[in-house]
């Protein structure tokens, strides 16, 4: 499934479970050589789009995809539902019209319900299998930490098919006999509008979104009393902002800490005080367990360490990736998380570190070793290091440092040019890209990414002093 945020994406999941299909959610950003990757490896068999996806034709983009090897059999083109309802659905050309699910086909809660994509710590992303339960564990959380009520109105503007946008908007609604309120891409003054205009009592984004917001000149006017909460996730959320929005609009600001395949393993609640609220990850959830493990040893008596979590929230594991599981899972199927933590005696949990090199802009998960590899491919870059590099909108963007081969030169906009045209997603390109003689090596003649994290950290702050950004 390759589509918008709207109402159309949900009633393809919805049809796809109805008739006992496992759907395959494809970021709508996501580039062409992803969505190969994905494909080819979950061996899906047809895709779904509309006429056209993000300005491109939905036939040529079958075409481009269902090539190389590709599982691809059948091509099934929809109208956008919520503007045109009765509209046409091809499958191969070919106009068809339903006749209702087949007996006994439909999906079951436990059975394999989607499949989406996480940034890996190498190579392509990885293939996340989900149930139906564990996003309604996660909804039946969302009510209980936030005291949620029948009829709320629910403004999702996380994306699907990932599963913090998933679970808020297409299984919270339905537990609570409530609205969903979506958009087809987040705009931030249009968010504000439909707060407003719909009465919307929940708010669903990650930091980088309501940042955006807060940063609408006519923000105060308008009328957000009806917003109750606001959940965030992804990242850990930037203090100042997030205060500033609790003042401004009212709502009281709930995080999850978790990820793609363990859902979430601890959170906040609206009783919990500003300070636990906004300044951590929260305690454990009902039903879930955390322990801290360092290299696999289990030390959660020490209160800090990699966190694992187990639970119904969490994942049914990787699909056809054995080896990633073994990484993913301890032996008594806890799910590791990409950071180390400390959790103290009342319970809280507080990041402090990362244990994978991941970058984390806007509340996606970006691979250090993707955006490396993805930019050696160019002709003119013998060696790359990726590092995040903070920024107040999106948390931190990717800075790439490089050497280059003999006699060659390259420029940002050239090397982003390069990674479109190989098909790399957008969200993998570099932002900032510094060319030096040589990157700085540590012992072991490893990349001494410490080093390149405080000259980012360094030249972000000078940027910042100059009013200026830097690239």
């Amino acid at each position: 499934m390759l589509l918008p945020d709207g109402a159309t994406a949900h009633a393809v999941y919805l049809a796809n479970e109805k008739a006992g299909l496992t759907t395959v959610g494809l970021g709508s950003r996501a580039g062409s050589a992803e969505m190969r990757s994905i494909i080819e490896r979950t061996g899906a068999s047809a895709l779904i789009t509309q006429a056209t996806h993000r300005g491109r034709d939905g036939d040529a983009l079958y075409a481009d995809l269902g090539g190389r090897g590709s599982t691809l059999s059948h091509h099934v083109v929809v109208p956008a539902f919520e503007f045109d309802p009765e509209g046409d659905i091809t499958v191969d050309g070919r106009c068809v019209v339903g006749s209702g699910p087949p007996d006994g086909r439909r999906i079951g809660p436990d059975d394999l319900f989607m499949v989406n994509s996480t940034s890996g710590t190498t190579g392509m992303p990885k293939c996340v299998m989900h149930s139906q339960n564990s996003k309604f564990y996660m909804a039946k959380l969302a009510r209980q930490v936030a005291e949620l009520e029948e009829g709320e109105v629910i403004l999702g503007g996380a994306p699907i098919p990932f599963g913090f946008g998933l679970f808020t908007t297409h299984f919270l609604p339905v537990l609570l006999g409530g609205t969903a309120v979506v958009m087809s891409h987040f705009d931030p003054r249009e968010a504000l509008e439909l707060i407003e205009s719909e009465r919307a009592t929940v708010l669903v984004c990650v930091s980088t979104q309501f940042k955006m917001m807060l940063n609408v000149d006519t923000f105060d006017a308008y009328d957000l009393s009806s917003l109750k909460v606001m959940f965030t996730g992804g990242e850990m959320i930037p203090y100042r902002a997030a205060r500033s929005f609790e003042e401004r609009s009212g709502a009281k600001v709930l995080n999850f800490y978790g990820s793609n395949e363990s859902g979430f393993a601890t959170g906040t609640r609206s009783s919990d005080t500003a300070e636990r609220r906004l300044r951590t990850g929260g305690s454990r959830l009902d039903g879930t367990e955390v322990r801290l493990f360092d290299n696999g040893v289990d030390v959660t008596g020490s209160g800090r360490g990699q966190p694992g979590s187990r639970g119904p929230a969490t994942c049914l594991g990787y699909y056809g990736d054995p080896e990633a599981n073994a990484e993913l899972f301890t032996s008594e199927g806890f799910v590791l998380h990409a950071d180390i933590v400390e959790i103290g005696r009342d319970g809280y949990l507080t990041v402090v570190g990362r244990k994978s090199d991941i970058i984390i802009r806007g509340g996606k998960n970006i691979s250090a070793a993707v955006v490396e590899e993805s930019a050696m491919s160019h002709p003119a870059i013998s060696l790359a290091a990726a590092v995040p590099m903070p920024d107040r909108m999106f948390g931190e963007r990717v800075s790439l440092y490089v050497e280059l081969r003999p006699g060659a030169s390259v420029t940002l906009a050239e090397l982003q040019r390069f990674l479109a045209d190989a098909g790399v997603s957008k969200e993998v390109f570099p932002e900032d890209l510094v060319v030096v003689e040589e990157i700085p090596r540590s012992s072991g003649a490893k990349v001494a990414k410490g080093d390149l994290r405080q000259d980012a950290a360094r030249r972000s702050i000078e940027a910042e002093s100059k009013g200026s950004t830097v690239r």
